[in-house]
């Protein structure tokens, strides 16, 4: 018999769970430095959390977790949420990843904001998110059910390059759409989806992993959203009727052409063109079927070659790890002292905002020479994700993916603690993520290393 797999996938126990995020208005969305407003005025989109629950035999689970957030000030803050969530569900660390979608419409995360930003309210809904995330994970835990994950891969033109030279300043940076590309390099357009099925062939829950900076709405807008992922989880939902985990990707540098609006519909037309990419790849896999199986030859006006599809034998191996690397900061990173000392002669506007993210950063790598970080890698089956606590450029999942087809990526997860932009881009230190990172040159290409040795070793 002839078989040929379509669409690799992982057999294995699945749960799945969905909640509310949204905070009050009373809690601060300011997260442009040129935005005039402290709150929002209503709500687009309800932030939402959800939450993928994976067990293979009888070892602990694996958790994923996606909320509709955008990054994290401070690492303590994170820590404080993925330590509680470890504690109150006996979990090891390298079996949860907390993953923000980096929506820049939503509340300010951030235990120790400006007084402006009415702190108390702050501070309770952290506390609130903390619990809803614990209680939604318990019910995903709950529902584990036997089901099988299939992948498939292919592609979306929403994001663009983002690293633009002034026209008017040869020697600066903007951070907003670049007609050339980086190095004439076609921004990365990989979409990657996954649908995971019950006994009955019935859709539990699907996944959409692209890179693409969620920065369509700004410092106009007055409304909470999740930007374009919640109109691309209404067009997945609605034609799945099974929750939808959107994981951001490695969009360092990547980002919608048009972005920096007011207009809700923009974020939302952006959100349809994604769902729309991501629905034609869900519904190859509709049938549930990731084999194709050849029946044999049947003569007609053409020789032709019969085959039909097959549920297969899908992979059940699954394994976590999280290793630990020490990244070299930058030699001319100015220390907490000095920053502190910038901060004392600015009270407000883009350099006070600037000043205060530059703090925070410093606050979550140290005062030293290193930073000790860590990095999540995850074996699904066939498939594999790995999961990094920063803001890295595509070169990330471009080079692992060269080993690696169906590997989810994933930013901004179990933490935020600054941009990993190629070693060559440092040359240039105008380039925001060159002077907003902590990093110093070559930190993204370790980190790539140690993550493909992870892969390699599971």
């Amino acid at each position: 018999m002839i078989e040929h797999t379509l669409y690799p996938g992982l057999r294995a126990r699945f749960g799945v769970a969905r909640w509310d995020i949204t905070p009050g208005l009373d809690v601060s969305a300011k997260n442009w430095g040129a935005s005039e407003h402290w709150f929002a005025r209503g709500v687009h989109r309800p932030l939402t959390g959800t939450a993928l629950v994976i067990a293979e035999g009888s070892n602990a689970p694996l958790v994923l977790i996606s909320l509709d957030l955008g990054w994290w000030r401070a690492r303590a803050d994170a820590d404080r949420l993925r330590l509680a969530l470890c504690q109150a569900l006996s979990l090891p660390e390298e079996d949860l990843i907390v993953h923000l979608t980096h929506t820049h419409a939503g509340p300010l995360l951030d235990s120790e904001p400006p007084a402006e930003s009415n702190p108390a309210a702050t501070a309770a809904y952290l506390g609130t998110l903390r619990d809803a995330c614990i209680t939604g994970v318990k019910q995903a835990v709950d529902d584990l059910r036997d089901s099988t994950l299939m992948f498939h891969r292919g592609s979306c033109g929403l994001a663009v390059h983002r690293d633009f030279p002034d026209p008017d300043d040869p020697l600066r940076f903007l951070a907003g759409y670049n007609p050339q590309g980086t190095a004439q390099q076609k921004a990365d357009d990989a979409l990657l989806v996954a649908r995971v099925f019950d006994e009955q062939n019935q859709t539990r829950a699907t996944l959409v992993n692209y890179a693409c900076h969620p920065t369509t709405l700004a410092w106009e807008n007055d409304q909470l959203s999740p930007d374009f992922p919640g109109a691309m989880r209404e067009i997945v939902e609605g034609a799945t009727d099974a929750p939808c985990l959107f994981l951001q990707g490695a969009s360092g540098e990547l980002a919608p052409c048009e972005q920096y609006v007011g207009d809700l519909a923009t974020a939302d037309r952006h959100g349809r063109v994604l769902g729309h990419a991501a629905m034609s790849l869900l519904e190859m896999l509709a049938p549930g079927m990731g084999d194709m199986v050849y029946d044999g030859a049947l003569e007609s006006g053409a020789p032709l070659a019969l085959w039909s599809p097959s549920k297969g034998e899908a992979a059940t191996d699954v394994a976590a790890a999280a290793p630990y690397i020490d990244l070299p900061l930058k030699s001319d990173l100015p220390s907490l002292a000095e920053i502190q000392a910038e901060l004392a002669e600015q009270s407000s506007g883009f350099a006070y905002e600037r000043l205060v993210r530059q703090l925070r950063v410093r606050q979550s790598v140290g005062d030293g020479k290193v930073s000790s970080e860590r990095i999540w890698s995850w074996k699904l089956g066939a498939g594999a994700l790995v999961a990094v606590p920063f803001e890295a450029y595509s070169a990330l999942q471009r080079k692992l993916r060269e080993e690696h087809p169906y590997l989810f990526v994933l930013n901004l997860a179990n933490g935020n603690h600054g941009y990993l932009p190629s070693e060559a881009l440092y040359h240039d230190r105008s380039l925001y993520a060159v002077w907003q990172t902590p990093y110093a040159e070559g930190s993204l290409e370790a980190v790539t290393e140690l993550a493909q040795e992870t892969l390699n070793h599971h």
